[in-house]
């Protein structure tokens, strides 16, 4: 005989571990095929499974919801899930789907969620230009491996080899 837990409880009891281990911030993404066939409910409740946890132990948590697999509408009810469930934040995506952030998706995320959360810009961020695209849409984070040449550019500095990404 197994016992399986439903995702959900699975959720909750790694956010629990990985708070008990020291972590101060908890990024989850959601069930992008339950959101896909119009479970909201199963999706909202792998939502607040982790937010839950996260708010009882002062822990900032984020929500992916991998905008570039969705449409703006499951756009829009991924932010509003994440939105009433009391996540901290939303963020464009995981770096794992063709594509990542962009000006609409983040503009899309800050009108659905108003200024009571963060919107996180996560991937495809790749100089000063683009940074200060997703600030003007509304990100207040931003998630970028090219950290160091847009801290290059953003010093009037050339970018170095290894800051572009070869």
């Amino acid at each position: 005989q197994t016992c399986a837990l439903p995702i959900s409880d699975t959720k909750g009891l790694e956010t629990r571990r990985v708070i008990f281990d020291g972590a101060t911030e908890v990024d989850m993404v959601i069930n992008v095929g339950a959101l896909k066939s119009g479970n909201l409910r199963l999706v909202e409740r792998d939502i607040e499974a982790v937010t839950m946890p996260c708010r009882e132990a002062g822990v900032v948590s984020k929500v992916i919801i991998e905008a570039a697999l969705l449409t703006d509408d499951e756009k829009v009810s991924a932010s509003t899930l994440a939105k009433a469930a009391g996540a901290d934040f939303v963020k464009t995506s995981t770096g794992f789907a063709a594509g990542g952030a962009t000006v609409a998706d983040v503009a899309l995320m800050r009108r659905v969620v108003g200024d009571e959360m963060g919107v996180k810009a996560a991937g495809g961020v790749r100089d000063l230009e683009g940074l200060k695209a997703m600030v003007a849409a509304g990100a207040t984070r931003i998630g970028a491996s090219a950290g160091v040449r847009i801290v290059q550019e953003s010093r009037g500095q050339q970018p170095t080899v290894a800051a572009k990404g070869y």
